[in-house]
């Protein structure tokens, strides 16, 4: 196995894995919203974000609200994966990996935080700029992304 570049060791790999752990849970409270019996946390979720009007969990929703949890399941374990073979390349390599993955997280963060405010869900776009910043500023921090 190739060893790591010196730059890259600070970056913590539990923390990542919390964080790609913490996309994972949001999926599994939405994949939830599938069936009336696990919907609770779901409903939960919708009541924090106070959002317009009232949670209509009809077919519809609950058919895409799980498909939804269950690409963002994915996409956790995805980037799990990844962070963790990133982490174990040489700089040159891994660097490209990184940016890759921090441009995914931005694109996603400016498209979901604008469609928040823009449907009323403000709160959402809050709570994606803290998520997006616990991946940001350790990634930033870790010198990954420099050449």
């Amino acid at each position: 196995m190739t060893q790591m570049l010196q730059e890259t060791k600070p970056l913590n790999l539990a923390w990542m894995t919390g964080w790609c752990g913490a996309v994972g849970l949001f999926g599994i409270i939405l994949v939830g919203g599938g069936f009336e019996v696990t919907s609770d946390p779901v409903r939960i979720l919708f009541d924090f974000l106070n959002g317009p009007g009232e949670l209509d969990l009809n077919p519809y929703m609950r058919f895409s609200l799980a498909l939804l949890g269950a690409g963002t399941i994915g996409w956790s374990l995805t980037l799990m994966a990844v962070i963790r073979v990133a982490n174990q390349l040489e700089k040159q390599v891994s660097q490209s990996i990184w940016m890759g993955i921090t441009v995914s997280i931005v694109i996603w963060y400016a498209i979901d935080s604008i469609l928040s405010i823009a449907t009323g869900f403000w709160l959402n776009a809050v709570s994606n700029t803290i998520f997006s910043a616990t991946f940001l500023l350790p990634v930033i921090r870790s010198g990954v992304l420099r050449s």
